[in-house]
């Protein structure tokens, strides 16, 4: 992230969606997405336009040749966090999923933005690409069917890590094995580094564990004012997640290095035991306050 882009989320989320510069009475929000190669979260300022329930973002680049990294992201994964300035001088959180509007749509309302804003006809000039326009659609966390799809959606994901976790662990110990035997069998040979392949599926498995808890985050607050009994359940989570960040970013250091298969497993071990501590306690807090049938007032 650039110093300018940092400095402009600072004064943001400072002074309730409010800053001063280029962006000085600008209807700015920070939309935060998931990388889609690195899993891990990334914000950017972006001017925005209310259609309706919806809001619309431009992936101007300010004409740049190439369409900015969040709108690869989010086309990656449209799962996004929207960071937005209210009233009352707060800011406002909220998940949101984003559609890439197309064909006429697109076209009327990027000509209905260049109206507002002619620098927008001016990024469009500027390029042969045709600049994307991007609808976020909140997502609406008091629908009962959608409680269920998030547990559901929960359960899954938590089982597709452990399987994928589970594999990394028996090709760990099957590398630092052989390293053993081959170190065993011949005077002065090195054990064997751990080999690329099994590094992309750590690489991979790590991508995705960071993917999984950025979107967990920008659920977290909407969850927790749907359901104010998971207060502190929720708190604990949060403090979970920099916990396993911080073990990831570990072993990432530690694939970096070119640390041997044995060195690595037990690095593994200490992330494996943590995280199914974590995603058991986090599918009996969650689980059952997302499925359970609640009660409709004035029944």
């Amino acid at each position: 992230m650039s110093d300018f882009n940092q400095q402009v989320i600072e004064e943001f989320r400072a002074n309730g969606g409010r800053v001063g510069g280029m962006f000085e009475g600008a209807a700015l929000l920070l939309l935060t997405t998931t990388g889609a190669r690195s899993g891990r979260a990334h914000t950017n300022p972006a001017v925005y336009v209310r259609d309706g329930a919806r809001l619309l973002v431009f992936a101007s680049n300010a004409g740049g040749p190439k369409h900015p990294a969040w709108f690869h992201n989010l086309s990656a994964d449209p799962y996004v966090t929207v960071e937005l300035g209210t009233p009352e001088g707060t800011v406002e959180r909220f998940g949101a999923t984003a559609v890439v509007t197309e064909g006429e749509e697109r076209d009327r309302l990027y000509a209905e933005q260049a109206d507002r804003d002619p620098g927008f006809a001016a990024y469009q000039a500027a390029t042969d690409r045709i600049i994307p326009v991007v609808a976020l659609h909140r997502v609406d966390f008091t629908d009962p069917a959608r409680h269920r799809a998030i547990a559901d959606h929960l359960v899954a994901v938590h089982a597709e890590l452990r399987a994928e976790l589970a594999a990394l662990r028996e090709g760990l110990g099957a590398a630092a094995t052989e390293g053993t035997a081959d170190a065993a069998g011949a005077a002065g040979r090195a054990t064997p580094t751990l080999g690329h392949q099994l590094a992309r599926h750590c690489l991979t498995f790590c991508g995705a564990l960071h993917a999984h808890h950025h979107n967990e985050d920008g659920a977290f607050d909407l969850l927790e004012h749907e359901f104010p009994e998971l207060s502190d359940s929720l708190d604990r989570m949060r403090e979970e997640h920099e916990v396993v960040a911080r073990t990831v970013e570990e072993l990432e250091e530690l694939l970096a290095s070119g640390a041997e298969p044995v060195t690595l497993r037990a690095e593994v071990e200490r992330l494996a035991t943590r995280l199914e501590e974590y995603f058991a306690y986090e599918e009996e807090q969650l689980v059952p306050a997302l499925t359970r049938t609640r009660a409709v007032p004035g029944a």
